[in-house]
């Protein structure tokens, strides 16, 4: 074992599906006998409290203010109090369950949980994570929609727990509050050391595709208005001089089976990774084109825009036959005498938060078709393109390099993080005895990036189906 944790001496097996084998001391109860549902009516000072994906459960504006729908009227709104449960039922099946660090009121799609008997609340919230992480909840809905489930509290009541001692529960929580605290300090440096190499990376790609590989080169101005200066013998290019084909695409009727699950790629702007595409998440049927006249196929090679929502500015460079929703811009038929594809895909990658700069308005950023048409872009001969793609790519391959083996250790990381929970609140290891220091930190703290690019993902998926 990790640590040189070892295993209880004595298990016993239960009934509990997702941790069918417990210490033989552990008890099993089911949580309608540890818990009841707070019904607290709300006070007027109170402010909204939010439960996330990560298990934090804390005022919304600690986190963040947008991304939420909002209500018009608080129908239904419960009280909450610092050291609840809180479940939410929609969410539990992604980890959306914690202990509430505030004082507040929440929605009523969330259980507030009341313990009946003294107990730790915070080990019982590890455990709800783990059924869900099993794939346990989720299993309990197998007729709602894949990204959901409805586990309400006369669900979570009915379920069978393990149940420590409290003592040994108190233990549990201390240690993993602990080894978090470690782990998750050394995921911070990482993310940091990763956030500081994608900038370099990003630096090479602008600095050879705006200035050249030249230091001594004469340069002119450019007449671009966020570029500034570039090499005197460059020219400068509108983008529909580039691309002979700028165009879009639509949303079939998501619910109309006879559109989709067919043999034609279908690109949403989730599929935009800033690399290139060889396959999308989802097909469309030849009867989604023949009754979407806007839906057209665009042929491999073909650069790829997400215009709006939380990928905004995201490229794929297509290498298959495909058409794409109305999320995304396809610039097709790339005009190799002024210019290079690879090259140009590196351009708009430059220059994308100029679109989006140029983009905003009253509401969220919206990358038009025509802002994109009337884009003008810096263009070295085509031989010159070469010999500024062969230094980029040699300057990131070194770069990518050096991402692979961070990314890889914190992906360990994580992976190792996920058992030694599992392990320690299914009681497969034992932690009595250990002296353990204590800690007063948000133990959850460093997901918040990693939430967000949960989010943002599904976020992008949402915005894609429900247009």
């Amino acid at each position: 074992m990790e640590n040189g944790l070892k295993p209880y001496e004595y298990y016993k097996y239960t009934q509990i599906i997702w941790a069918n084998r417990i210490p033989e001391h552990w008890d099993t109860k089911r949580a309608k006998a540890l818990y009841n549902k707070a019904t607290r009516s709300v006070r007027e000072y109170d402010e909204v409290v939010t439960c996330f994906r990560d298990g934090t459960v804390t005022l919304r504006k600690k986190r963040r203010t947008t991304g939420f729908t909002e209500s018009i009227k608080e129908v239904g709104y419960q009280g909450i109090r610092k050291g609840d449960l809180v479940i939410h039922v929609m969410d539990a099946f992604a980890g959306a369950v914690g202990v509430s660090d505030s004082d507040g009121k929440g929605t009523p799609v969330y259980s507030v949980c009341i313990p009946k008997v003294k107990l730790n609340n915070n080990y019982f919230a590890y455990v709800v994570r783990e059924m869900a992480k099993t794939g346990f909840i989720q299993s309990l809905y197998r007729g709602i929609r894949e990204r959901s489930s409805d586990f309400r509290f006369d669900v979570f009541a009915a379920q069978v727990l393990p149940v420590p001692p409290l003592e040994e529960q108190n233990q549990i929580v201390k240690y993993l509050d602990s080894q978090l605290l470690k782990i998750n300090k050394f995921i911070k440096a990482k993310k940091k050391l990763i956030a500081t190499l994608k900038e370099q990376k990003q630096a090479v790609i602008n600095q050879a595709v705006t200035k050249g590989i030249d230091p001594d080169v004469k340069m002119k101005p450019s007449g671009i208005e966020w570029l500034g200066t570039i090499p005197q013998h460059w020219s400068k290019e509108k983008i529909t001089r580039l691309f002979k084909v700028i165009g879009s695409g639509t949303t079939p009727k998501s619910g109309d089976l006879k559109y989709y699950d067919g043999d034609i790629q279908w690109i949403n702007s989730g599929d935009l990774k800033d690399a290139h595409l060889y396959d999308t998440k989802r097909k469309v049927t030849k009867i989604a084109l023949s009754d979407h006249s806007i839906l057209k196929v665009y042929p491999k090679h073909t650069i790829v825009i997400a215009m709006y929502g939380a990928t905004i500015g995201k490229l794929a460079i297509s290498r298959i036959d495909a058409c794409c929703n109305q999320a995304c811009c396809c610039l097709s038929e790339v005009n190799s005498n002024r210019i290079n594809l690879q090259y140009a895909f590196y351009l708009l990658y430059s220059c994308r938060n100029k679109l989006i700069e140029k983009s905003k308005g009253g509401g969220q950023p919206n990358i038009s078709q025509d802002t994109i048409k009337s884009t003008w872009l810096p263009v070295p001969p085509v031989e010159e393109q070469e010999r500024i793609l062969s230094h980029i790519m040699e300057q990131i391959d070194r770069i990518d390099k050096s991402l692979f083996i961070i990314e890889k250790e914190v992906s360990l990381i994580l992976e190792y993080r996920t058992r030694l929970i599992s392990d320690v609140v299914t009681g497969k290891v034992d932690v009595r005895g250990l002296v353990v220091e204590d800690v007063n930190v948000d133990i959850l703290d460093l997901e918040d990036t990693e939430l967000e690019e949960l989010e943002s993902e599904e976020l992008a998926q949402l915005e894609e189906s429900e247009v």
